[in-house]
């Protein structure tokens, strides 16, 4: 039930016109042999199934972008000597293939709904209308989705809104604000056309509440605040989203049918649409590589139970950090002690034995003595179900693009921005807060505007976390050239802090204070250049195939 009809269909029905196939797997230059391309409402099918199944490319370790991203912001970090890390660590440049792959892939989904709004037109009469018309709006929410995508990693990118020959490929930049109000207007028209739910069948495309939050997300990210909390609260009226009672269930199979998804990447094993999110998070006892882990920084991050941070909390034990802390902490992270797929997890480096709990058998400890063990001294958990344990570099679990919490923090967001505060801002934030399983305590009324900017950013961060947010958040509010330059920091390899860090307005630790600071493992160093790396690079070969595009500054 979870699953977009394209992934249930015989491999081949997937567009018996290969002349289709081959122009909707190129970016965006060449058109079909067959220019009678749509002929009835199922080849249109067909070709909107399509543009879903483009969103779950993969532009590293069989990993989708979202779950990536991350690694690449102040709070984790890819191991691989990869292009990713190289993002990361500031040591990129417009060859660099992680970029690449955003793009080249980006404007390969927009090519195909380029290609079926060019041409759905030949149904009109031939086909329910009613039908033309959703599939119409599902193109245009895809697309929109990928530009919204594009524009804030990359700024101002080549607005293609058709289907383009070789004579008029050479296209330049539009402003990133021009771009900006075509996503908007063109949700806008998709979300008339798109119902609120599906049945069964197609559980899984786009919905009334997936355009409308993805319009909410594009207008806060380019400060329209009026606008963004206007569509979140379009989303809130809907009625048919809540938040899921358990937070961690929300990354597991268990999970991926909860209300609280609004927009999710299918996946399939018959279908042999997988990713392997499991293998490169899961730790070394759990026959993972460890090779994408967060930081030490997120982990002081979080609040303890009393609403404070670890600086400011008398909850706080350095001998025992992990004690009375958000519950989120340890849904979004494997922290040592805990209870990571049947091991006890431990990365101390003298703890050279362990515990598998499946079996009561001591072990040796893997995540302490295998050279390419953890180097942060922590793993995502995030998206690591046991289900997977056999299979982990094939998993079929979905992965959530747009979720209810994300729309009421955006809400939060944009009314605080605007200055219009009022007990719908608390309402909003507080849900997040106190869903069972979290039941941080509630943000109380009366506080100052700035005072609501530190609250809703240090939320976002503890709520959304490994889910692909914090790269674009710390760009958008200008704290990039900050947070990504210096150390990135792991756990002290044999030890513990030995007092808590200061922790700023935004969340982020200060380690100056720390007696035993130079004991912190420096897992890399990272340059941020507030010139350049604010957007990243147009892929080189873009620039010498497209004369009309030029170059973002500083590459």
């Amino acid at each position: 039930m979870k699953k977009i009809h394209y992934l249930l269909l015989a491999a081949g029905l997937l567009f018996s016109t290969t002349a289709c196939e081959d122009y909707l797997e190129r970016y965006p230059l060449e058109g079909p042999a067959d220019q009678s391309y749509f002929t009835n409402a199922s080849e249109l099918e067909l070709a909107v199934n399509g543009t879903y199944k483009g969103m779950n490319f993969h532009p590293s370790d069989n990993m989708p972008t979202q779950l990536l991203l991350d690694d690449c912001s102040d709070l984790g970090w890819d191991r691989n000597n990869s292009a990713l890390q190289q993002i990361g660590k500031g040591s990129h440049d417009s060859n660099n293939g992680f970029v690449n792959s955003v793009w080249v892939n980006s404007y390969r989904i927009i090519g195909r709904c380029n290609f079926i709004l060019d041409n759905i037109g030949k149904l009109d009469g031939k086909m329910d209308a009613a039908l033309q018309a959703r599939f119409r709006a599902e193109a245009r929410f895809v697309r929109a989705y990928a530009y919204h995508y594009l524009i804030e990693l990359f700024g101002g990118v080549p607005l293609v809104t058709k289907t383009l020959g070789l004579s008029d490929a050479q296209v330049p930049k539009s402003s990133k604000e021009e771009c900006v109000n075509f996503i908007l207007t063109e949700l806008d028209e998709a979300a008339k056309d798109l119902p609120v739910s599906y049945d069964a069948r197609n559980v899984g495309r786009a919905t009334k509440g997936a355009a409308l939050a993805t319009k909410a997300r594009t207008a806060l990210y380019n400060e329209k605040w009026e606008i963004a909390a206007q569509a979140a609260k379009a989303v809130m009226d809907l009625n048919v989203y809540k938040l899921h009672p358990n937070y961690g269930e929300l990354f597991s199979y268990r999970g991926q049918t909860s209300s609280e998804i609004i927009f999710a990447l299918q996946y399939l094993k018959t279908s042999t649409v997988v990713h392997s999110t499991p293998q490169n998070f899961l730790s070394r006892n759990a026959q993972g590589a460890s090779n994408k882990v967060p930081g030490q920084a997120l982990i002081d991050a979080y609040e303890c139970t009393d609403g404070l941070t670890i600086d400011k909390s008398p909850l706080y034990n350095p001998k025992d950090p992990f004690k009375n802390r958000d519950p989120r902490l340890d849904f979004t992270v494997a922290v040592p002690g805990s209870n990571f797929f049947n091991f006890k997890f431990e990365t101390h480096k003298d703890s050279v034995k362990t515990v598998n709990y499946a079996t009561g058998a001591r072990i040796d400890n893997q995540d302490a003595i295998h050279a390419f063990a953890t180097y942060t001294g922590y793993c995502w958990r995030k998206y690591t179900d046991l289900t997977d344990k056999d299979d982990r570099n094939n998993s079929e679990l979905n992965v959530t693009l747009i979720r209810y919490a994300e729309v009421l923090l955006i809400y939060a967001e944009a009314k605080i921005e605007g200055n219009q505060i009022d007990q719908s801002v608390y309402d909003a934030i507080n849900a997040v807060r106190q869903r069972p399983t979290v039941n941080m305590p509630p943000i109380k009324t009366g506080k100052t505007q700035a005072e609501l900017r530190s609250i809703i950013r240090k939320e976002r961060k503890y709520e959304l976390t490994n889910e692909g947010f914090r790269l674009i958040d710390i760009r958008r509010w200008k704290l990039a050239d900050k947070l990504l330059n210096g150390n990135f920091l792991g756990r002290i390899p044999k030890g513990l802090l030995a007092t808590a860090p200061v922790i700023d307005a935004n969340g982020t630790p200060d380690y100056s204070n720390v007696p035993n600071k130079a004991d912190m493992r420096v897992v890399e160093v990272r340059i941020f250049k507030a010139n350049r790396d604010y957007l990243w690079p147009i892929p080189y070969i873009e620039t010498v195939t497209n004369k009309a595009l030029t170059q973002n500054p500083g590459y």
